[in-house]
């Protein structure tokens, strides 16, 4: 199958309904949570280019959207869902991955981050550079834990003084890091040359 993996824009905010429809049905089948959103937050997404969607011509074949958080030193690539037509063609990965390409385009300086209860997101973050750390590695912005509010299990994370909750959190390095590796690594080689 072939899919578009684009920067959601102005255009394609016809589809926001059917992905919070997505994304609430994907966490009741689940039984865990993801963040529910409106129609109108999806679509202010895709008009300020923080989103990812997928396309197989006009059918909505999955989506992904990114947030900032304290000041924008974190990054979270957040609401990334499948449909179940199009789930076992690799393209959650190609979502995430094109997610993690504009979160880095848009916010070099930002670590990127997530919480999730899903061991096929798990894998695909892993592959894609991600490590689990402690939740205190991660933004203590209020608002970002403020999110978590319509997950069944925000409960534990409130009575663990959000230090932990049934979500991994995994944590994957700035573009500046990233890069600050690479030129660490080549001086390395030229020094053992």
């Amino acid at each position: 199958m072939e899919f578009s993996v684009e920067v959601a824009n102005e255009s394609h905010q016809r589809y926001a309904v059917e992905i919070c429809e997505l994304i609430k049905e994907s966490a009741k089948a689940r039984g865990t949570g993801i963040a529910e959103r409106k129609p109108e937050y999806i679509e202010e997404k895709m008009r300020s280019g923080k989103a990812v969607i997928a396309l197989q011509g006009d059918t909505l074949a999955g989506f992904c959207y990114i947030e900032t958080w304290s000041n924008a030193e974190y990054v979270a690539n957040s609401g990334l869902i499948v449909a179940p037509q199009f789930r076992r063609f690799g393209l959650a990965k190609a979502i995430k991955k094109r997610s993690i390409e504009l979160s880095r385009t848009k916010y070099p300086k930002a670590k990127l981050f997530g919480i999730t209860t899903s061991l096929a997101v798990m894998k695909i973050n892993s592959e894609l550079g991600y490590e689990p750390v402690t939740f205190s590695e991660l933004t203590q912005d209020d608002a970002f834990w403020n999110g978590c509010k319509s997950c069944p299990n925000y409960d534990i994370l409130e009575r663990n003084q959000r230090r932990m909750c049934l979500c991994t959190a995994m944590l994957a390095p700035s573009q500046e890091e990233l890069e600050q590796m690479e030129y660490d690594l080549s001086n390395l080689i030229l020094s053992v040359a």
